[in-house]
């Protein structure tokens, strides 16, 4: 049985915020908590309505590792407790549940299954990108609750975006629980991806740093038609309480689990936002050390020439130390790291104002220097990956130009005013 022991049994008598309705979407209404001062995700009011959604019903789930509560509880863990809930798939992003090995999942043959439900675990990114027909045919509701990241080139909305496409097709009602956007939701950032250049780390035509929390992501996505085919999906959302744009996710109360494999922490998923660019390119950005996405280095690089023109750029918000370091090979790795075994000259970056720093003019400008100064070693990688990552072109060409670092971010403003008024018609919080 529920524990009767919530957060705040009264609320009840409080009211409910009501709901707002979209042509194919519904904001569902909550209880009002505006007169506590905690911000609350979908999950967690959800848990105060006592899952009241989920009850008589056979359902599958999209989740990760960073699904709990403002107690850390894991949403498989509350859902034990609820009665009549029977739970027949779990839907994986990249990286799985945990990010790791899971001591939650046990293998039955070849097949991962949950040991408290006995739910089959389907990863809908290394095998297959769609869930299978009987998850959807035989579910009566799919629940989402994930936490993005707020970087366009992290796949967990394109698995959004694919669930819900699955969900249209066999005409399966979706509720989605909310979440913040942990960059804050004031703040975009970056062009917006060319529709030549879509791609599972692009399947939206949003910038690099978009400022919405998934609900309003997915809110979008829906009434635009930009599922396949211009399906739209019957999806409700469960809102957050009391969250605020200019909060980073530190801000909330919130716990902040690890959303990323070597990403912890919000400074640490800014420095990712931008050097994450560096895929695309033969340099190694710390992997394979314990300051992934804070390092930059190849054996071909003296730190001490990097440093010098670096300082020359004034960038706002951080600072940088020449380094020496010698990755270290990552097991199950899917790619690289770069120049394991080898000793690598480079920099390492100091966050020291995460509201004046700005990571992708930091990391554009970082490349286009290196490429400058390194031609003859510096590659891009894997036939114009980093052109996905970036949205198009444009980067490779300025680079290829000579031109100054500082003439990228002007050109991709224009992207974030236009997307910017765009979104306004998305937005559910203030």
């Amino acid at each position: 049985m529920r524990n009767p022991n919530k957060f705040i049994i009264t609320l009840f008598l409080i009211g409910f915020i009501s709901a707002q309705d979209y042509t194919y979407t519904k904001i569902q209404a909550i209880p009002d908590l505006s007169f506590m001062k905690d911000v609350y995700t979908g999950l967690d009011v959800l848990d105060q309505m006592d899952f009241s959604q989920l009850k008589g019903k056979t359902i599958s789930i999209l989740c990760n590792q960073a699904s709990v509560n403002r107690n850390g509880q894991h949403l498989l863990t509350l859902l034990r407790e609820v009665d009549d809930v029977h739970v027949l798939a779990i839907f994986l992003p990249q990286y799985g549940l945990f990010a790791s090995e899971d001591p939650k999942l046990k293998m039955m043959g070849n097949k991962s299954i949950d040991p408290i439900f006995g739910a089959r675990v389907i990863d809908l990114f290394k095998r297959v990108l769609y869930p299978p027909e009987w998850s959807m045919r035989d579910a009566d509701l799919i629940l989402i609750d994930m936490q993005d990241t707020g970087v366009r080139y992290t796949t967990y909305m394109t698995t959004v975006s694919k669930v819900l496409e699955s969900a249209a097709k066999y005409r399966k009602p979706v509720l989605l629980l909310d979440r913040p956007n942990p960059l804050r939701g004031d703040v975009m950032d970056g062009p917006v991806v060319r529709t030549a250049y879509q791609s599972l780390e692009g399947y939206h035509l949003v910038p690099i740093r978009h400022g919405l929390t998934i609900g309003e992501y997915a809110l979008m996505v829906n009434e635009m038609g930009w599922l396949k085919d211009l399906a739209r999906a019957d999806l409700t959302i469960i809102p957050l309480s009391n969250w605020e744009r200019t909060m980073w996710l530190d801000d909330t109360g919130l716990p902040v689990p690890s959303m990323l494999p070597g990403v912890q922490g919000v400074e640490s998923l800014l420095a990712y936002m931008g050097m994450y660019l560096f895929k695309g390119t033969n340099l190694n950005i710390g992997h394979g050390t314990d300051q992934p996405f804070f390092r930059i280095g190849a054996p071909w690089i003296s730190g001490r020439i990097l440093w010098k023109k670096v300082q020359g750029l004034d960038l706002p918000g951080v600072r940088f130390h020449q380094i020496r370091y010698k990755p270290q090979a990552i097991h199950d790795a899917e790619r690289g790291p770069y120049y394991a075994g080898q000793m690598c000259s480079g920099l390492l970056m100091e966050v020291t104002n995460r509201n004046d720093f700005d990571p992708l003019a930091t990391s554009t400008a970082l490349m286009m220097l290196t490429y400058k100064l390194y031609g003859k070693h510096f590659e891009w990688i894997a036939g114009g990956y980093v052109d996905k990552l970036f949205g198009y072109n444009l980067l490779r060409i300025f680079a290829a130009q000579g031109k100054p670092p500082d003439y990228l971010p002007p050109l991709w403003l224009h992207d974030v005013l236009r997307f910017s008024e765009f979104r306004q018609n998305f937005l559910l919080y203030e």
